[in-house]
């Protein structure tokens, strides 16, 4: 399933890994498993923010693709499923039917 994890990295935290050059690291290592159809980097609420559009085969998926950024950057993480535009048509088509 198609999904959103949005994760809202703890100030303090990231700014030590920043400042110890492992912020990067630990993004493309997560990346580099998550497998991402598009990740996008901003802030929200004042705390750096990644929102990550990747597919989630199964549920039990889920503590490994969060834990990094748990155990490495105190983030808050969602998930959110999400769909893209065949996806909408799809579900739309259906109520047709």
């Amino acid at each position: 399933m198609r999904m959103l994890m949005k994760v809202q990295m703890d100030t303090q935290i990231s700014n030590e890994a920043i400042k110890q050059g492992t912020l990067q690291k630990i993004m493309e290592k997560a990346m580099e498993a998550i497998r991402p159809e598009a990740a996008y980097f901003t802030t929200e609420n004042g705390s750096r923010t990644a929102y990550v559009f990747f597919d989630l085969a199964d549920s039990s998926h889920m503590p490994k693709t969060a834990e990094p950024f748990f155990m490495e950057l105190g983030a808050k993480v969602t998930y959110t499923p999400v769909m893209n535009r065949e996806d909408l048509g799809k579900g739309l088509a259906a109520l047709q039917g």
